[in-house]
């Protein structure tokens, strides 16, 4: 008998195998009995240990000396993808690094799972790279190709909101027109779909879909934003060097994002910040700045305000604790200060949906159901945006975190049976 298929949602955030068997949780435990595995590696400096997901950021925090990695899946489609990074002392691709990460993805959901995956379909954002179709072509041939040397002899792939549709169909009655609303750690993917039972049983789907879309935004640009606006300005960012010109922001805008903390850590870097030292206004906040370069703290601090964005989502402030920098420092942030922060990305995905919609020829009244997922689908200012574009809509929250995963296993069942 052929060997079964899995589905694999690489995510910026978090990634996720699944395997659809009749009365089983589509989901494989990755780590710890959980079925998420955060998208991180943490390469020791002291021994060759390399630790993956939680276990890795624990690491991190703990203070052990070594190189975390987060948000690898950014580093597709982008001009880093063909570069490296020193990592235990020697150079390493970063194709390496994404392979690293997925083999051990694929290694722990065959241990959970008691047997091998050679096939499976993986997730992909609807585009990798915004309006430009050869690049967004060479993300995805890239991954294909990763895949394929870890050990997965046939790859497929499905856009991920079409996958977290599939998920949502398999517990509906009748038929609904959805308005699938993904908005990861680093795309937000939309989709126009006819779902229902009749609808799940073809092997064709593509005259249910209505429209599909995107747009690069995801949760680690509402990090940025948030960082940027609140916590880079304690640290010098907004200040004047001693000629008056506004201190440089490069550094800044590395260190307010996951995928690029560590170019903050480079020698041409420390060469950079001497230079701010030196010539800085005011230098008390700057020599925080470089306190936090010292210590290669930049991934804690992302940790404080991610923390502090997921917090937002459901409280009326929260504060940003950099303790581990000075004693008190903070800042404390309302919702309504962090709607302000991100409006201008929550303009964009609501420009995206309502084109989506457009090219559809639906109405504001046509849709039944938005279904959203994603972790940062919780955002508050984001979810008033797409609900007023459909106010007839009733709103359904799926798994935030599985029902990519648990629908790419789905559509790798009726690929490959």
């Amino acid at each position: 008998m052929p060997t079964p298929a899995c589905g694999v949602d690489f995510g910026t955030s978090n990634s996720t195998v699944g395997w659809s068997r009749p009365g089983q949780p589509a989901l494989l435990a990755l780590e710890d009995g959980k079925p998420t595995l955060p998208s991180a590696i943490f390469f020791h400096d002291e021994d060759a240990e390399v630790s993956y997901g939680r276990a890795a950021i624990a690491d991190y925090l703990a203070g052990y000396d070594g190189r975390l990695m987060r948000a690898m899946k950014s580093l597709l489609g982008s001009s880093l993808m063909d570069g490296a990074t020193e990592v235990q002392g020697r150079s390493v691709p970063f194709r390496v690094l994404l392979a690293r990460f997925i083999g051990e993805l694929k290694r722990r959901a065959e241990a959970a799972a008691g047997r091998a995956f050679t096939r499976a379909v993986l997730g992909r954002p609807v585009y990798f790279v915004d309006g430009d179709p050869a690049a967004d072509r060479l993300a995805q041939d890239t991954l294909a190709g990763i895949a394929a040397g870890v050990g997965f002899a046939e790859v497929e792939f499905q856009f991920e909101p079409l996958a977290a549709a599939f998920h949502y169909e398999s517990g509906i009655a009748r038929e609904e027109l959805v308005l699938v609303i993904d908005i990861g750690g680093g795309t937000s993917d939309f989709s126009l779909i006819r779902l229902g039972p009749e609808h799940a049983a073809r092997a064709d789907r593509r005259a249910d879909i209505l429209a599909y879309g995107g747009v690069h935004i995801g949760g680690a640009d509402f990090d940025k934003q948030l960082s940027l606006a609140r916590v880079m300005p304690l640290l010098g960012l907004g200040s004047r060097l001693r000629s008056g010109k506004d201190v440089p922001s490069t550094q800044y805008g590395n260190l307010a994002c996951w995928h690029t903390i560590n170019q903050a850590y480079t020698r041409k870097a420390a060469e950079h910040f001497a230079y701010i030292r030196a010539e800085a206004g005011e230098r008390d906040k700057i020599d925080l700045l470089l306190k936090l370069v010292r210590e290669r703290a930049g991934h804690w601090v992302a940790v404080q305000v991610e923390e502090a964005k997921i917090a937002l989502s459901t409280e009326p402030s929260a504060r940003i604790g950099l303790d581990r920098l000075a004693q008190g420092l903070g800042v404390d942030v309302a919702r309504a200060a962090f709607d302000a922060c991100v409006q201008g990305l929550v303009d964009r995905v609501g420009a995206t949906v309502r084109a989506l919609l457009a090219d559809a020829g639906i109405g504001p009244g046509g849709v039944d159901t938005v279904f959203f997922t994603g972790g940062s689908s919780r955002v508050p200012r984001l979810r008033e945006c797409v609900s007023a574009l459909v106010p007839g809509a009733r709103s359904v929250e799926g798994d935030l975190f599985g029902s990519i995963g648990a629908g790419l296993a789905l559509d790798a069942s009726r690929r490959f049976g």
